[in-house]
């Protein structure tokens, strides 16, 4: 297996029906996958469910190699780059994609540096992502299907997903490789790391009186899609960190 390929992983949050599960699984073996994680599923035993076995369909290894856990945020912690699939236009978030630019992101991400590592998110099979989870991700990317009825059943959403992102790391891109050899390798920051310093960057607005904790309005999903956006890397997540504590250490003089 390509190391960019060992480097994506499908995210599906609180999975409800184990045959989407399985169906999921068989997915991404097909298209040269194997690193699936379940968040919250409503069926604890969900990998050895009967229907779930029949509906991965010879790819158990992927099925059983799953990996559960309790939040997204868990799911996301090494993650530098990462697309919420979703059909619903938001308000506010992070940058819109299709599927098609989605993947030609990824592969050039996946070929600047060795440490970065690509997900593709998706929501429940009834009501697909919050807006909580869209929020944890660098992008929004959604499937340019039929407007009169662009319903996909979160398996098939996730093959599509799935192939988009193969044909992309397989095809020879020349942009890429000549970035690979004129550029150094990005080292961008996995989601853990964003996560401490937006933490860390709301005790410091909190010192300084810039948010009310107990009226912070929407300043923080504000500042998070901020982050984000602008896609940082370590160094800067690191630059931020001392100016948190600086401004902490500041205040608390006063």
């Amino acid at each position: 297996m390509l190391p960019s390929f060992a480097h994506t992983r499908f995210i599906m949050v609180a999975p409800s029906h184990p045959g989407n599960v399985g169906a999921a699984a068989r997915a991404i073996k097909t298209m040269g996958f194997n690193e699936l994680v379940l968040v919250s599923p409503k069926d604890p035993d969900i990998k050895n469910n009967p229907e779930a076995i029949a509906l991965s369909s010879g790819a158990t290894d992927v099925l059983h190699n799953a990996h559960l856990v309790s939040t997204l945020d868990e799911a996301l912690a090494p993650v530098t780059l990462s697309f919420a699939l979703t059909a619903r236009s938001r308000d506010m978030g992070p940058p819109a994609l299709d599927i098609r630019q989605s993947a030609q992101l990824s592969a050039r991400h996946l070929a600047s540096a060795p440490e970065n590592r690509v997900a593709v998110v998706l929501g429940t099979e009834r009501t697909g992502l919050e807006n909580e989870e869209i929020s944890r991700c660098h992008r929004i990317c959604h499937i340019p299907a039929n407007p009169a009825y662009s319903s996909l059943n979160v398996s098939q959403a996730l093959q599509l997903a799935a192939w988009e992102l193969r044909y992309a790391l397989m095809e020879n891109n020349p942009a890429a490789t000549q970035a690979n050899e004129t550029q150094n390798a990005i080292a961008y920051a996995p989601s853990e790391k964003v996560e401490a310093l937006l933490k860390h960057w709301e005790q410091a607005l909190i010192t300084i009186d810039f948010l009310n904790p107990a009226h912070p309005k929407k300043l923080m999903p504000r500042m998070r899609y901020l982050f984000t956006r602008i896609h940082m890397n370590q160094e800067e997540v690191d630059m931020m960190r001392g100016v948190c504590t600086n401004i902490i250490k500041h205040a608390s003089k006063k």
